[in-house]
């Protein structure tokens, strides 16, 4: 028996042998755990590994599932997660296959997510090693003498921004950046005066789900003149599985270019 992040029992008499992944960057740490014959099924998004997305077979995206795709790849394991797939899509899996849910919003409740999966796989001294680098390399990250306020947009038109209940907000405090809108939770519209007031000196473009590119770096600069405005990889931010193992180097670089700027 197996426990997954929402507390709830999945038995599982035998190793998996046909699992579909819904959450890309689960995806990944199930290649990462050395499982390219037991995963059958991914997701459009789950574009690493690359040699996954151009094999496997896509079920679909994370929050349009194709329940005739998962019923043809007979899974005898489904891996989901209660922010990224839809509570119908799950509980509509749950009727028929074992699924293992995660609930992440901390760099340890990801962590516990590692050696979770690890478990139910067969691959816990794998994910154990794993969850262990993770930690220590977390724990090496030098954060800023002190805090800058800054936001993380999410997306363009209208502005979203990532609250204060989220895996984001989470990385960006573990970074010594103090989230101007961890008062709000999930993902808040915000307009240009909420930003130009909110104090901010420092705006965090991110690369996913809305691809700001250079040319967005202006539209903020003209609502806040005095900010810095980067781009940033937001699956460092956000891909809570064994990309967290490269998110500290990512953050050590982008918080010695803020400190050297300063």
């Amino acid at each position: 028996m197996y426990q997954d992040q929402l507390h709830r029992i999945i038995v599982l008499p035998e190793a998996p042998q046909r699992i579909v992944s819904l959450v890309p960057s689960q995806t990944e740490l199930l290649y990462t755990l050395g499982l390219e014959q037991e995963v059958v099924g991914i997701t459009k998004f789950c574009v690493h590994p690359d040699s996954w997305f151009r094999s496997k077979t896509r079920i679909g995206g994370t929050k349009n599932v194709r329940m005739d795709a998962i019923k043809a790849l007979s899974p005898d394991l489904i891996i989901a997660n209660k922010e990224e797939n839809t509570a119908a899509d799950v509980e509509a899996l749950m009727e028929t296959y074992p699924v293992w849910v995660s609930d992440i919003h901390t760099l340890e409740d990801a962590c516990e997510m590692i050696t979770g999966i690890g478990a139910i796989t067969r691959k816990a001294e794998a994910a154990n090693q794993l969850a262990a680098g993770i930690r220590q390399r977390f724990a090496a990250l030098p954060p800023l003498p002190a805090p800058i306020p800054a936001a993380y947009l999410i997306w363009r038109d209208p502005w979203m921004a990532a609250g204060g209940d989220t895996f984001i907000h989470h990385m960006l405090q573990r970074c010594g950046l103090q989230n101007i809108f961890s008062g709000i939770p999930r993902y808040p519209a915000i307009d240009a005066g909420q930003l130009a007031a909110s104090g901010c000196r420092l705006v965090l473009l991110s690369s996913e789900p809305y691809p700001f590119k250079e040319k967005h770096i202006a539209e903020i600069q003209a609502i806040l003149p005095e900010a810095r405005v980067l781009l940033v990889d937001g699956e460092m931010f956000s891909w809570y599985g064994s990309r967290l193992l490269e998110a500290p180097a990512y953050f050590t670089d982008l918080l010695s270019s803020l400190q050297s700027s300063a």
